[in-house]
């Protein structure tokens, strides 16, 4: 796949693309079912299928504390690459793009630079200064040079819309089958395994660590995982996701203490994929009494093993 950061006019001899436009933060089942026009269509035309999206997010730029986030931007590359997607134009949401106008946009991003010839959206699609941008607007510049653009029905799960803000809502409840359903696979999380304080070794649990975004949707605390890229299988382990109050810790983090394995791993790009939710975050009075936590973290899920 190839990623795509600085959008230029497009030489002549560009043929174009089939591409289709959001924010995809969870990469749901709904936004599945558009990729998936997308990437059929691109095959009738024989043109790279494209997704455009935005980093940060338009509502990470306009509102603080942003929401929280259902995966980091190396997730979403991730998997638009496991969905076989020929490009990613991923643009700087910046002040100027903030302030282009509608029409601009268009010709400038969609017709000048990427020469996309059809165009998949969601009939909500908003963008441009003010949000004046709309379906209707796509489709009146579109019929003028060449691009089709059509929109997408509502994908629904239990007679119910599928939406970033239902995959949030249930990460942030620890509800992970519901999770799945809605995402289309298992939840997961991706990052390289990087130095931490080493605390962990100091008590008996050395861990793997992670980092994750500050506002991961995710609801912090501690779950059985499976860990997937170290081994040919996964492998089990127990894993706490929050700022580690007992240490005064400030950001949040990822940290995985694995069963039955000891190899040197700093550096390696892992998954983790948490299976079952045991406990919120706590602040302990001493690391013996987080010690002591710890173990029975573990045990419980060995047994779920």
């Amino acid at each position: 796949m190839k990623l795509i950061r600085r959008i230029l006019p497009a030489p002549a001899s560009d043929p174009g693309c089939v591409a289709t436009i959001g924010n995809f933060d969870g990469l749901h089942r709904g936004h599945k079912s558009v990729i998936q026009h997308v990437e059929w269509k691109a095959q009738a035309l024989s043109l790279p299928a494209t997704v455009i999206s935005f980093e940060p997010l338009p509502v990470e730029f306009f509102r603080a504390p942003p929401p929280p986030r259902i995966y980091a931007l190396r997730d979403k590359l991730r998997l638009l690459q496991e969905m076989s997607v020929d490009r990613f134009a991923c643009l700087s949401f910046t002040p100027q793009l903030a302030a282009m106008e509608a029409e601009d946009f268009v010709q400038n991003i969609l017709l000048d630079g990427l020469k996309v010839r059809y165009l998949v959206v969601g009939d909500d699609f908003r963008f441009g200064r003010g949000r004046r941008g709309d379906y209707h607007l796509l489709q009146a510049m579109g019929a003028e040079q060449g691009m089709q653009v059509v929109d997408t029905p509502t994908f629904l799960h239990d007679d119910e819309r599928v939406s970033s803000t239902r995959v949030r809502l249930a990460l942030s409840t620890a509800e992970l089958e519901l999770a799945t359903e809605l995402l289309g696979k298992p939840y997961r999380v991706s990052g390289r395994v990087r130095h931490g304080d080493k605390r962990g070794r100091t008590i008996g649990f050395p861990t793997l660590n992670m980092r994750v975004p500050q506002h991961i949707a995710l609801r912090k605390g501690v779950y059985a995982v499976n860990v997937y890229g170290l081994a040919e299988n996964a492998v089990a382990g127990v894993a706490n996701l929050g700022a580690r109050p007992t240490v005064h810790g400030i950001e949040n983090r990822l940290e995985v203490h694995l069963f039955d394995f000891n190899q040197y791993v700093y550096g390696k790009h892992i998954c983790v994929e948490p299976l079952a939710f045991l406990r919120d975050e706590m602040k302990f009075a001493s690391l013996d009494a987080l010690k002591a936590q710890i173990a029975q973290d573990a045990a419980q899920a060995r047994e779920m093993f």
